[in-house]
């Protein structure tokens, strides 16, 4: 009788181990699946939302310039920018400012209210066109798939630096490929006034997200004082983390004012 109590003693441990390790299973199983559906949303989901947002957002741009600009008589050619950076470009301006975009018919004006879309970004080589929004904000701007134009910068085609920022990856991602741009590459950024074709110059692969001076209105990193400029020009800064998938460090391309096409 002794031999029979251990060994249902036996089989009870046994079978609680069991109910144990299943348990645990369940639970890993579950936990595993609910990260694979997040992944799924950041990487997948939220990319496919932002970006069909952000391409509604440029038909509505262009529907709404080409709108206002029915009936006016067609623009003056593309005007070159020159050499050493853009000297010689005619300010912004062209139409009046029923659009907030801050151009108006003497290329000044009120800036673009906080995260409105006011122009579009075009980068030929990344086969990349998205709205340029105005503020850095996530939820407003960058989540949205936008670009974002960082407040208290030079507007488009103005002296100073023109400088942007988008996401890498998720939300659209429209920086992702960024670091494939080399000198030369063409980058255009369209307004209700004009056209802006910015010319890449240099890049800088890798600064702390701090590094303020790349963004200045002569742009020169503070942390690796090699990369920048010394003179006044009309710059174009693009920015965004690096390495994919982090936000360790950041990644910047210059680039200068070529010409001006008014629309």
């Amino acid at each position: 009788m002794r031999v029979s109590v251990v060994h249902q003693r036996g089989r009870r441990r046994r079978a609680g181990y069991a109910r144990f390790l299943w348990g645990g299973a369940e639970v890993v199983v579950t936990l595993g699946v609910v990260l694979l559906l997040l992944v799924a949303h950041q990487l997948w989901w939220t990319n496919r939302q932002a970006k069909e947002g952000a391409e509604r957002k440029v038909h509505a741009l262009e529907r709404e310039w080409e709108a206002e600009g029915e009936g006016e008589g067609e623009g003056e050619g593309e005007t070159s920018a020159g050499e050493g950076g853009g000297r010689g470009v005619p300010p912004a301006g062209a139409g009046n400012d029923r659009s907030g975009s801050g151009e108006d018919r003497s290329g000044r004006g009120a800036p673009p209210r906080w995260d409105q879309a006011y122009a579009v970004l075009r980068i030929p080589r990344l086969g990349l066109r998205v709205p340029v929004a105005e503020g850095v904000g996530k939820a407003g701007v960058l989540n949205k798939g936008y670009v974002g134009h960082y407040p208290g910068t030079a507007q488009p085609g103005r002296v100073g630096n023109f400088a942007l920022a988008g996401h890498r990856n998720t939300h659209g991602e429209p920086f992702r490929y960024l670091d494939r741009l080399r000198r030369g590459d063409r980058v255009q950024v369209e307004t209700r006034a004009a056209v802006y074709t910015y010319v890449v110059d240099r890049t800088l692969p890798r600064t702390s997200p701090g590094d303020g001076g790349t963004i200045r209105a002569i742009p020169r990193s503070t942390v690796k004082p090699a990369y920048g400029y010394t003179a006044p020009a009309h710059y174009l800064t693009l920015t965004t983390c690096t390495p994919q998938y982090t936000s360790t460090y950041r990644l910047v391309v210059w680039g200068k004012l070529r010409s001006v096409r008014p629309r």
